[in-house]
């Protein structure tokens, strides 16, 4: 038998996630998207984290998981950043399914000190250990991996080996607005995939090659996920860095980021058919949208928008 080295493997990992990713635009029945209220980051967020990532019985015993946290800027008066706390409560959720292996990863997209950024956003302090999990992919090693029927003007994209080994990714985004998309959620914060090594900060790349068309490359290419957003403290207005906090007390989880994102949108009173990359992916991602929890009309909280996207109000 001959030898198979690492890059073999990653390779294959990468060929067999783009054969996945095609599989989005078969049929689909119903995606289940749980929302529910969480009103703080208190002790109990842990049980509470737990009992919804148990409601999807996700089989990861012996798989290899990956949490993707959204670190962006740190201001100490600001909700810019996944709540560590948050992040650390799916920590110990995902630990408790008995994966192989668990780390948290991240590449941001205007800092390089990542460590330093983490630090400062209280990572260190709230998770044990942190630095031993935790991989900055903006350094990580890369394969390069083609994109099929790409939306953007990209026709392929490096990302980490991390990634392309991971059996599940999980999106911790914070529930933000954003003054180029409208909203920023599970699919853009897959942003923080892309190394900054490759692709530069601020990855201006993929702004370039089309910001919603180059969240809609990453939904496709990327398909074994799983989102938990974190909008007990949002952010509204000027996000994803200058906006003003909004307390919406809920937290959103599901497999389908696009329609987890779709119901985000719709706490935050915003029309999901009016958001471009939400249009993009809307072919793939016809499934029909099955609530459990709250409704989104319970939850709802409207955001400020900016004064260029309130079209988007529902």
């Amino acid at each position: 038998m001959s030898r198979i080295t690492r890059r073999d493997w990653v390779a294959g990992v990468a060929g067999a996630a783009l054969l996945q990713s095609c599989s989005r635009s078969g049929p689909k029945t119903e995606t289940p998207v749980c929302a529910v209220r969480m009103p703080e980051y208190s002790a109990g967020i842990y049980e509470e984290v737990r009992r919804l990532v148990s409601q999807f019985q996700l089989d990861v015993r012996g798989k290899n998981v990956v949490l993707k946290p959204n670190l962006v800027e740190y201001d100490p008066a600001a909700p810019i950043n996944t709540h560590p706390v948050f992040v650390h409560a799916a920590l110990e959720a995902f630990r408790s399914l008995a994966p192989a292996s668990i780390r948290i990863a991240e590449g941001p997209g205007h800092r390089r000190g990542t460590l330093d950024l983490a630090d400062a956003a209280g990572y260190f302090r709230v998770i044990p250990r942190f630095e031993e999990i935790f991989t900055d992919l903006n350094l990580d090693d890369t394969t390069e991996v083609k994109i099929p029927q790409p939306r953007s003007k990209l026709k392929s994209l490096y990302l980490p080996n991390t990634i392309l080994g991971a059996d599940l990714i999980v999106s911790l985004p914070k529930m933000k607005t954003h003054h180029w998309v409208g909203a920023t959620l599970s699919m853009k914060n897959f942003f923080g995939l892309v190394p900054g090594a490759v692709y530069g900060w601020p990855k201006n790349v993929l702004h370039w090659a089309g910001i919603h068309e180059s969240i809609a490359d990453l939904y496709r290419l990327v398909p074994k996920t799983f989102a938990l957003v974190d909008g007990i403290h949002g952010m509204e207005g000027n996000g994803p860095i200058q906006g003003s906090l909004k307390t919406a007390g809920v937290v959103v989880a599901g497999s389908d980021l696009a329609a987890v994102d779709a119901t985000c949108c719709r706490v935050m009173a915003i029309d999901p058919s009016q958001v471009e990359y939400l249009q993009l992916v809307s072919a793939e991602n016809a499934s029909r949208i099955v609530q459990t929890g709250e409704s989104p009309q319970a939850l709802r909280t409207p955001f400020a928008l900016l004064k260029q996207f309130e079209h988007l109000r529902l």
